[in-house]
């Protein structure tokens, strides 16, 4: 029955993007179904946001249909056959209400919250050129090598907690070692998937990316010197790996310029480890292990002596962050501190920006109990809020009403502090993997304390941001005239709703 509902969810998004032949990429990350489009016309957002199974769209260097977590992995293969099967097949010729989503409907049938989305989605274009920067379009590219990491990352920590609860309760100790294991294995080797995604990315070929990040975690490489000092398996991490495998892909394709076709199959890769490896060695892997010590004592050292005031300002500023696509920066940190630490201490911070936008969106239902359009919308992009996707929320309410958005980083700033605050009085809360948020976080939580006192301060972290985010709303959220201009601006018959 489940395979049926996703099927079905995902011919339905099929035609509304173009059909197969208007697709040109189908790949998906925690929350979302990442689709290349030949002819942006020809898809049909309104449609599109109408569909049941969609929680919102996000147009960015690809269109991002926004399904939540669980339900991407599951409709992404079922929608890629399809594409495959039908991209042969001729474009059916739209239907007069495909023109209509096209050209939009008409001002008189706009309800507001419409005007909303519509006007969310003229923020998100202006925002992407905005973007489109040399740098940020670079960390876009770093962030989409480590996306297809996350859900490996997710099991591993979410089997490396279960196993912190055997042995923290004596349960099943035959069954502790065989899940360090499960749970260790794929960090231990974390760089070589790096490597090879970075490869990858860049141009390069994915296994020679891979072979040369697999002599960072190579045991033998104690036995090498650099810079005075005896390398240590794994020294440097996945920013080495990062480092190398985009090393490895400007040397090869040096090569390929170069060396005549007759002796590419040898040569090029010959040349590509070697030379890549002997300045992984003897330069990479030193200058990358002191980054990663650096990193993970700035993080450390923020949260612990910064306390309330850290994590303030870290949880208020991360959906500014996110509107200036400056959080990728941050997912390479993620992972090089759960890679050294086994968690990440910044990742509960951040979490609190999203328990802001929750409460935000819920002064927003409160305050506007005469415009039923925006308070239908707000009720169905709340349980994905509570799930950790804002989306939804973030440009389908707040952001295209202002003032909310700000108040919603209030929010966040609260309940970041209060993490924060926890953390400078000795009790740690972690995630062991990223991609998740809110409630669909927990899973993942760790600490230096025992499970149960972090669970508790990200909780009561979660409740303080949605309580900030509600009160700073409810009273600072809007201007007495456009209170009443929007409880005023309601569908036909919506009163009282």
């Amino acid at each position: 029955m489940s395979d049926e509902k996703n099927r079905a969810t995902a011919a339905a998004l099929l035609p509304l993007v173009g059909g197969a032949a208007n697709v040109t990429s189908v790949t998906h990350c925690m929350t979302r179904l990442r689709l290349g489009v030949a002819d942006r016309s020809l898809v049909r957002d309104d449609a599109l946001k109408a569909l049941p199974a969609v929680l919102g769209v996000v147009e960015d260097d690809t269109y991002q249909i926004v399904l939540g977590p669980g339900t991407v992995a599951r409709v992404t293969p079922e929608f890629a056959a399809l594409v495959d099967a039908g991209r042969d097949a001729p474009p059916a010729p739209d239907d007069p209400p495909a023109a209509a989503d096209r050209t939009g409907p008409t001002p008189s049938a706009l309800s507001t919250a419409e005007e909303l989305a519509a006007q969310g989605a003229a923020l998100k274009a202006r925002q992407k050129a905005r973007n489109a920067t040399p740098v940020k379009l670079f960390l876009r590219r770093i962030a989409d090598i480590f996306v297809p990491l996350i859900p490996a990352l997710i099991g591993c920590g979410i089997i490396a907690g279960l196993n912190g609860l055997l042995t923290n309760f004596g349960v099943l100790p035959a069954l502790v070692p065989a899940l360090a294991a499960i749970a260790s294995g794929f960090m231990s080797l974390i760089a070589v998937f790096v490597g090879h995604n970075t490869a990858k990315e860049f141009g390069g070929t994915p296994v020679l990316g891979g072979a040369v990040a697999a002599i960072i975690v190579y045991a033998g490489v104690a036995q090498v010197s650099a810079f005075g000092q005896q390398l240590s398996p794994g020294q440097g991490g996945v920013l080495g790996a990062l480092g190398a495998a985009l090393l490895a892909v400007q040397v090869e394709k040096a090569c390929r310029r170069y060396v005549p076709e007759a002796l590419d199959v040898l040569v090029t890769p010959t040349v590509t480890v070697l030379v890549s490896g002997l300045v992984t060695l003897f330069g990479l892997m030193f200058l990358a292990g002191e980054v990663s010590t650096a990193i993970g004592t700035c993080a450390n050292w923020l949260l612990a002596h910064g306390g309330a005031a850290a994590g303030f300002l870290i949880g208020g500023l991360f959906l500014p962050l996110v509107m200036l696509g400056l959080h990728q920066a941050l997912i390479p940190i993620h992972t090089t501190l759960i890679e050294q630490q086994g968690y990440t201490v910044l990742l509960p911070v951040l979490a609190m920006a999203g328990a802001g936008q929750v409460g935000a969106a819920l002064a927003v239902y409160v305050r506007l109990p005469g415009n039923r359009s925006i308070r239908t919308t707000v009720r169905s992009a709340l349980p994905a809020g509570f799930l950790g996707v804002g989306e939804p929320l973030i440009y389908g309410v707040s952001l295209p009403l202002g003032r909310p958005f700000v108040t919603a980083c209030v929010g966040g700033a609260f309940g970041g502090g209060f993490v924060g605050l926890f953390n400078q009085l000795g009790t740690t809360a972690g995630s062991t993997a990223i991609g998740p948020s809110g409630w669909a976080l927990f899973p993942l939580l760790k600490g230096n304390q025992p499970l149960g006192a972090t669970l508790a301060v990200y909780a009561v972290g979660l409740l303080v941001g949605y309580a900030a985010g509600f009160l700073a709303t409810y009273f600072f959220g809007f201007g007495k005239q456009a209170l009443a201009d929007l409880n005023a601006a309601t569908d036909p018959g919506a009163a009282g709703g």
